[in-house]
């Protein structure tokens, strides 16, 4: 993209940084229930940002200031399937006072970006706007039609942003056959001569769980072999402490390869601690797409200190990897054992898919334009993202938000921590090869 557009105005390129600052402002605080701000106030200023250029956005609210914005750009060809290009809008909470710069400030200091939502994923949203607009200022068309999704509720499973649109309002997505979105696209530089971008094909699946164990009630000054709290523990205790066996799926697999070739030493999957040492910030992400877990990540039990209370609660975050879910179930009970009742606060499945194609293809191209030591390269995510709602009405999805990183930043460790940030060189170099891409795609 060139520093202004064939109207005048400023490229997208020139606008994404702009763009992200003023979304991380707005406070899109996502607490799993309704207590948050919501989404409505985003889902506006995309709505605005998009007429602005002549689209005709429709804001859809689920529930009470839980927004999503859709719009759709006609392409130079209608009759081609449609692409959907999607992101979310909802960030996790962030405590000021454990940052650098305020999370809700959109700070530009050291080269970057600061604020919660800076890769998770407003960054996204923000160079997905600029181009648009940029395209659109300028009169050039994609090659088929897209549809733009900005998405409230991801980060608590989707159900008031994606699973809400599909389920009640499918028709938005009619012609779609293929979807690019968040945690993929972004480098790891192996050396000088080589940096790989990795794109996400696979998501591992999700049961987010309550444990209960019902217990015998008393007085805490007294014998109780029946205690709620002690049984629970003991069943938690196993579950945190359990090495979960080694899994290697295709996508892993096909990872592996690529990483064995780029630095050319083979790979085994049985020794991965060597392996991940060679990852450096990644290797979080790596290493939790090799094994099923299941993280306790909160406990509940009792209201006063002298009584025994009758249940104790604890909750999971169970995710399973494509086609181990059933061994993932029954080697869960079997670690919990017969007195711990389980069941799903959110659960969905896993994905997986090829890395092959013409979209795919559009990726490599757009990558090596801008980076002509980039090569794009399968992997699987860890967590889950929108693509699972998507996935249902047929649609073929990548996790593809480009980003060309510095070697020493800690990307996996961006995402839901303190300090989040991203280079506003990297915000620059991902709308350029989300230019380039739309034009391939």
């Amino acid at each position: 993209m060139s520093e202004t557009n064939k109207a005048g105005g400023l490229s997208g390129e020139d606008e994404v940084v702009d763009l992200c600052r003023e979304l991380i402002r707005i406070d899109t605080s996502n607490y799993g229930d309704h207590s948050g701000p919501g989404e409505r106030a985003a889902a506006e200023y995309v709505a605005e940002k998009l007429a602005e250029v002549g689209l005709e956005p429709k804001i859809f609210e689920s529930h009470k200031g839980r927004a999503s914005t859709v719009a759709r750009i006609e392409g130079e060809d209608p009759s081609r399937p449609a692409l959907l290009i999607h992101g979310h809008t909802d960030v996790v909470p962030a405590n000021a006072q454990d940052w650098t710069h305020h999370p809700f400030s959109g700070e530009v200091a050291d080269g970057c970006v600061w604020g919660r939502g800076a890769v998770d994923m407003k960054d996204m949203d923000a160079m997905t706007l600029a181009v648009v607009r940029d395209r659109m200022r300028s009169g050039r068309k994609p090659p088929r039609d897209i549809v733009l999704a900005f998405l409230a509720d991801e980060e608590a499973g989707g159900t008031y942003g994606a699973r809400y649109l599909v389920d009640k309002h499918p028709d938005l997505f009619d012609g779609v056959t293929e979807a690019i979105g968040e945690v993929g696209g972004f480098s790891f530089t192996v050396n000088e001569k080589l940096r790989l971008y990795l794109v996400e094909t696979a998501e591992k699946g999700m049961h987010w769980m309550r444990l209960t164990v019902d217990g015998t009630a008393g007085h805490g000054s007294m014998t109780n072999s029946d205690n709620a709290i002690t049984e629970l523990c003991e069943a938690v205790g196993r579950l945190g402490r359990h090495k979960w066996p080694v899994r290697v799926t295709k996508t892993v697999r096909s990872f592996l390869d690529e990483l064995s070739d780029a630095l050319g030493t083979p790979l085994d999957p049985e020794d991965m601690d060597a392996t991940l040492d060679k990852l450096g910030g990644i290797a979080k992400m790596i290493g939790a797409t090799l094994r099923n877990s299941a993280a306790p990540t909160m406990l509940g039990a009792g209201y006063k200190v002298n009584v025994i209370p009758g249940q104790a609660v604890a909750h999971v975050d169970g995710r399973f990897l494509p086609g181990f879910e059933d061994e993932f179930l029954a080697d869960l009970d079997r670690i919990l054992g017969p007195r711990v009742r389980r069941e799903d606060v959110h659960g969905d499945k896993a994905l997986e898919t090829s890395f092959d194609g013409s979209l795919v293809d559009a990726m490599q191209i757009a990558l090596k334009a801008e980076d002509p030591i980039a090569r794009a390269v399968p992997y699987m995510l860890s967590g889950g993202t929108d693509a699972k709602s998507f996935d249902d009405l047929g649609i073929r999805c990548f996790g593809f938000a480009p980003l060309k990183l510095p070697p020493e930043l800690d990307f996996a460790g961006m995402f839901h921590g303190v300090d989040e940030r991203v280079p506003v060189d990297g915000l620059q170099f991902g709308a350029r090869v989300l230019d380039r891409f739309i034009d391939n795609c």
